[in-house]
């Protein structure tokens, strides 16, 4: 499986996160409207994603919930019907909740930098260093904490778990 170091922070400063990713990446983002279901799973998170106008894909994912940059193995496949697919593993496995949000991608280097926003939750940075053959986890969590510095990211802002951890976290609360 393919595998890459991810970092997630609150963000207090949205528009000089993008100010600032922009200029590193030479480039003024692309802008995605995403839609991700989650299934309940044995193993890792199972998701499926749309995005407004562009290919969905189910993506299995398997990381660590702690602070800072953590390694993350995954696998994605590209899905044709999304609905009907949705269906299925809602039948077979449940949903366990769908988070939805507007991003901001930008890619500096070998790093996607993401700025979303996310209904109900607010305003977040990712970080996903896209590791490359024969790269270490410490050679990408180098990259990482690079990035965070040039971002203005303090260690203080780092979340540890999923966008969908949260939601639930949030529901449980109410």
């Amino acid at each position: 499986m393919p595998g890459n170091v991810e970092i997630k922070a609150k963000l207090h400063d949205v528009e000089g996160v993008k100010k600032i990713s922009a200029e590193l990446s030479q480039s003024p983002g692309e802008t995605l409207v995403q839609e991700d279901v989650f299934f309940f799973s044995p193993n890792g998170r199972l998701k499926l994603r749309t995005i407004k106008d562009v290919q969905s894909e189910l993506i299995f994912y398997d990381r660590p919930d702690k602070l800072g940059p953590k390694f993350s193995d995954y696998s994605k496949t590209d899905v044709v019907n999304p609905e009907s697919l949705k269906e299925t593993l809602r039948q077979a496995m449940g949903i366990k909740g769908v988070v939805k949000k507007v991003r901001k991608l930008y890619m500096v280097g070998q790093t996607r930098v993401h700025v979303d926003h996310v209904e109900g939750l607010g305003d977040f940075m990712e970080l996903e260093v896209m590791m490359e053959e024969g790269q270490t986890a410490e050679e990408g969590q180098k990259i990482a904490e690079n990035l965070m510095d040039k971002l203005g990211v303090k260690q203080s802002d780092l979340l540890s778990g999923a966008y969908m951890d949260m939601i639930l976290q949030k529901s449980d609360a109410a």
